[in-house]
């Protein structure tokens, strides 16, 4: 669970996330204390996804990493007021490429939100 660059190319690196449980298998991670982290990491050491939830237990943001580490797509729910138009949590999507940069959030399709529900915890389609 390393930094950009690092694991993915190589690079052993300090853990920097603690794993507090798991959901569908999946290990839900949050930042260890005083590491400064929100997110979920960039690069995967050995999982295909991880989660990240709210204090209330409900999906903050599931990433979903390739077989070479490297992240490709996140779900989450939190503002994106550049989709809405507003501060409202919307559930969406983001696509990543090889240098770390990410698509514009997207309102999640159907097909991906049934093909990831076990993992949306808490979180409902919407139309």
């Amino acid at each position: 669970m390393g930094g950009r660059g690092t694991f993915a190319a190589g690079n052993n690196v300090e853990y920097k996330y603690e794993t507090v449980g798991k959901i569908e298998g999946v290990k839900v991670l949050y930042g260890k204390e005083g590491s400064g982290l929100h997110d979920l990491p960039s690069e995967a050491h050995s999982s295909n996804m991880y989660i990240k939830l709210h204090k209330d237990g409900t999906l903050n943001m599931l990433r979903i990493y390739d077989n070479e580490h490297y992240l490709t797509t996140e779900i989450a729910y939190h503002p994106e007021p550049d989709l809405t138009g507003n501060r409202k949590p919307v559930l969406h999507i983001h696509y990543y490429d090889r240098n770390f940069k990410r698509t514009d959030a997207a309102y999640l399709s159907k097909s991906i939100f049934d093909k990831y529900e076990k993992y949306l915890i808490g979180r409902t389609w919407y139309d």
